[in-house]
């Protein structure tokens, strides 16, 4: 019986858990439009942070760390994000690991701004699948 070239899935879902584990603290740093971070960027940085009422320098601890699959792709993600009585207006934001020294997990473009005034500013995080799913490996 001939066998498809693969790299089974179950491996993609250790190896994510393996670069990003379960216990670590993840946070989620928010950025003005004026933020170039890249693929190329490895570690959290202030400049270009969003700042304002309600929101505090180094961003917000995610929780709700949730690793999976979806046929043979595997992703990780995280609980939505809110930012209760808050006035600031963001662009982008990074997911960073502060366990591992800061390293950058994933970048992510809004797309527009994201503004609050004295509300709950919100992200609400994509489908944990294949094709939407933040953090992914195919």
């Amino acid at each position: 019986m001939p066998h498809a070239n693969s790299y089974q899935t179950q491996n993609k879902i250790d190896a994510l858990a393996a670069m990003h584990p379960p216990g670590n603290t993840y946070k989620f740093a928010l950025y003005t439009s004026a933020s170039t971070m890249t693929a190329a960027t490895t570690t959290y940085s202030a400049t270009n942070e969003v700042s304002g009422t309600g929101y505090t320098a180094g961003g917000v601890t995610l929780t709700g760390y949730a690793a999976g699959s979806s046929g043979t792709t595997a992703w990780i993600t995280w609980s939505n994000v809110s930012i209760p009585t808050s006035t600031i207006t963001a662009r982008g934001a990074a997911i960073y690991d502060t366990t591992k020294s800061n390293r950058i997990v994933a970048l992510i473009d809004f797309g527009s701004d994201i503004t609050s005034t004295n509300g709950t500013w919100s992200y609400t995080f994509p489908t944990a699948d294949a094709s939407n799913a933040i953090v992914r490996l195919a």
